[in-house]
């Protein structure tokens, strides 16, 4: 589920337990990540955060995250300025 403004994006994930994004850094914008059921762990820049129901985290943009649902899955709000259009480009190893 997700809904989107033209300043702001919204977007509940739900993943099952284990469930796992490898790391990723995101250079465009800051996220807020709001904490609605289950829990997990998420290492922000080599430092990790336990998340429980309730709980939020802000990920400044430029941070290398990883996020990990616990035994009983996660759900969360991901909230953050809109970005532009996604577009298509060759891949960082095949520019040259």
């Amino acid at each position: 589920w997700g809904m989107a403004s033209r300043d702001l994006n919204a977007t509940l994930l739900a993943w099952p337990p284990g469930h796992e994004l490898a790391a990723d850094t995101n250079t465009e914008v800051d996220v807020l990540l709001i904490v609605l059921g289950g829990g997990g762990v998420v290492v922000v820049d080599q430092r990790e955060h336990v998340l429980a129901p309730g709980h939020a985290l802000l990920v400044e943009k430029g941070s290398s995250r990883t996020i990990r649902a616990g035994a009983d899955g996660l759900r969360y709000l991901s909230v953050h300025k809109r970005r532009g259009p996604l577009t298509v480009a060759p891949r960082p190893e095949e520019r040259r």
